[in-house]
């Protein structure tokens, strides 16, 4: 029998009290000032610091749970493209160029575009610590230029209720040509979409080196293509943008996820396959909204 004299141990806690506090409050306030310097850093990594630092041992949930508290959450960055000022004042014209089109207009615009997706570090498969809303302060966004490294290069395109198949190949540097865009791109879609829209059909051009080749520009002339004209550095204007980013959302949630190139190429079929044709048409819907983001930040960055 217990002795009323018995005492409760160390271990022995009335019930509802729940386990201890495995940080104290010092510890919490060093894990939230480590995560805001550096917001790329895993739950794993401050981790390590925060035993390098004090002592004390404490796992990435626990290290999650207490950011948590502090208002930091572990979310995708923004990633943008930096801008001159000549970008900006031929964003702003273009923008207030098209700001009034109907969506009449625009379902005659055909987006086509290219991506990389790598096995390796991928901007939609990092996370960074930052406060709900701030998605845009500049302390929470990446600029890049360009992807480096191993990986397959994708192309697609789409318009309101269509979009081509996904062409696959490995990501060589030069190996897209004139030749091959108008011989892989052009004659098999363009056309195709062209077809179905009638001469209305507008293809959006960005310009890359090879869509520039003399033989592309006979060829879209001979076919009696319209361009439009797109301002450089603008992925926040262009739908397609969205679409790569729910595709490489898709692939880093498969479970397993793919190990190999091959395996890579599998799951990018078959996550495409499976984007819905809705999402597609509400991001081309947006282009009048997006024109005037543009506009009310005189031509930087919008928040699409």
């Amino acid at each position: 029998m217990w002795s009323n004299d018995m005492k409760w141990g160390p271990l022995d806690r009335k019930p509802g009290q729940g386990r201890p506090r495995a940080t104290t409050a010092t510890e919490d306030r060093y894990l939230s000032i480590i995560a805001r310097r550096n917001r790329g850093a895993t739950a794993c990594q401050l981790s390590r610091d925060l035993y390098a630092a004090t002592g004390t041992r404490v796992s990435r949930v626990t290290v999650s749970k207490r950011l948590h508290e502090t208002g930091l959450f572990a979310r995708r960055p923004a990633v943008w493209v930096s801008l001159t000022s000549t970008n900006r004042r031929v964003r702003l014209a273009w923008c207030r160029e098209h700001r009034d089109w109907s969506m009449d207009q625009w379902a005659t615009v055909f987006f086509p575009d290219e991506s990389r997706f790598s096995l390796n570090t991928d901007s939609r498969r990092m996370f960074i610590w930052r406060e709900p809303g701030t998605r845009y302060l500049p302390s929470n966004v990446r600029e890049i230029d360009h992807y480096g490294g191993g990986g397959l290069m994708v192309w697609a395109g789409i318009m309101l209720d269509g979009r081509t198949p996904l062409r696959i190949s490995p990501y060589e540097r030069g190996t897209v040509t004139g030749v091959r865009y108008r011989e892989e791109i052009l004659e098999p879609y363009a056309l195709l979409f062209r077809g179905a829209v009638g001469p209305k059909f507008i293809l959006m051009d960005v310009k890359a080196r090879p869509h520039k080749a003399l033989l592309v520009d006979e060829f879209l002339e001979s076919e009696d293509i319209r361009r439009m004209d797109w301002p450089a550095r603008s992925p926040d204007l262009n739908p397609i943008e969205h679409v790569w980013d729910a595709l490489g959302r898709a692939i880093a949630t498969r479970n397993p996820p793919p190990r190999t190139i091959q395996e890579m190429k599998t799951a990018l079929l078959n996550e495409w396959d499976q984007l819905p044709q809705e999402m597609i048409n509400c991001l081309i819907s947006s282009m009048k909204s997006r024109c005037k983001a543009c506009i009310s930040v005189r031509g930087d960055h919008s928040l699409y």
